[in-house]
């Protein structure tokens, strides 16, 4: 029963890993000496070695460090098999898809932004920066295609690929992003019930506990409009998807409370409305600020929202 619900608990896939590449790479270009005469936080007009070969540093080592660490510290615990796929589509009400097209999404967003801080054009900063994504998103589904307790996913890949294509399909259309991939985050109580799946703390839940994900589609109001109207473009209507009631990937497992009595938890669906901030789109004289701003925009901002769930709708005056 146990290597059913497994899979999704083995590594923190979603926003956590993001983060820690954004800063990374935010790190390393703050400890490049900026030339004479131009910002630091500027695009380079032409390619700029001094900047490049540092962001190439910086990406490589993480790529090759978290690729060998994943196999030393997870895979390793678990026995090889021949390379086969696994099947996992059903799982958490497709909530871990959501989260395999975000972080393909946002890993591609920060790389080709760090390429394109290089001086490497913008057409090709994006292919980099989307190559690099998938690429790191595939060796993961190559590991777990080599392990005997998964496989590899193919609707891990097809998210993986929906969501490095939904950031390189809009540079390439639009030069800017109208439609952003977001996550919010808020405690649940169905992680007490199974705390080694859905964590035993306030971190732990956060990259596990699906029941307290929403995923969120930003739409900039502003850039579907025509040029010239009053929308601030920062101003964003979000769409959002969620899951509860999940103690398990397929079905719930048997559970019982403090005094013994079973439990039995309705998964269902929830649907959101809610309006949003772009961070990338707040002007600031600061391109450190800015820079920051960049890093954690992959995060939504609480809002007041409605919520459809179970045939009813529901009005939180923020939410998380």
């Amino acid at each position: 029963m146990r290597r059913k619900f497994i899979k999704k608990i083995k590594l923190p896939n979603n926003w956590a890993k993001i983060l820690c590449l954004g800063v990374a790479l935010t790190l390393c270009l703050k400890t490049i000496k900026a030339q004479q005469h131009t910002d630091f936080f500027t695009p380079s007009p032409t390619l700029n070695n001094n900047r490049l070969v540092p962001v190439l540093i910086t990406e490589g080592t993480l790529y090759t460090g978290s690729m060998i660490g994943l196999n030393l510290l997870w895979y390793k615990n678990y026995a090889h098999s021949s390379f086969h796929f696994f099947n996992d589509n059903k799982e958490w009400l497709q909530m871990d898809k959501l989260g395999h097209m975000l972080t393909a999404y946002t890993i591609a967003r920060i790389t080709s932004a760090a390429y394109g801080w290089t001086g490497i054009n913008h057409y090709k900063s994006n292919e980099y920066g989307t190559g690099l994504a998938m690429a790191y998103q595939t060796n993961i589904e190559i590991f777990d295609g080599f392990s005997s307790a998964w496989g590899f996913s193919l609707g891990d890949m097809l998210a993986n690929c929906a969501g490095a294509s939904l950031y390189l399909s809009q540079e390439s259309g639009w030069n800017e992003q109208r439609v952003a991939m977001k996550i919010s985050f808020h405690r649940t109580e169905y992680s007490q019930y199974r705390p080694e799946v859905l964590g035993s703390n306030g971190l732990q839940q956060t990259l596990k506990d699906y029941n307290g994900q929403t995923y969120w589609f930003a739409f900039a109001i502003a850039s579907f409009l025509p040029k010239g109207n009053k929308v601030p473009q920062w101003l964003c209507l979000d769409f959002g998807y969620g899951a509860e009631g999940m103690i398990g990937g397929n079905e719930n497992p048997p559970v019982t409370d403090g005094e013994g009595k079973s439990l039995t938890f309705d998964r269902y669906r929830q649907f959101y409305c809610s309006l949003d901030v772009d961070l990338t789109r707040i002007q600031t004289n600061s391109g450190a600020l800015k820079a920051f701003l960049g890093t954690i925009s992959f995060i939504k901002v609480p809002m007041p929202t409605l919520e459809l769930s179970r045939g009813k709708l529901k009005f939180h005056w923020l939410y998380f």
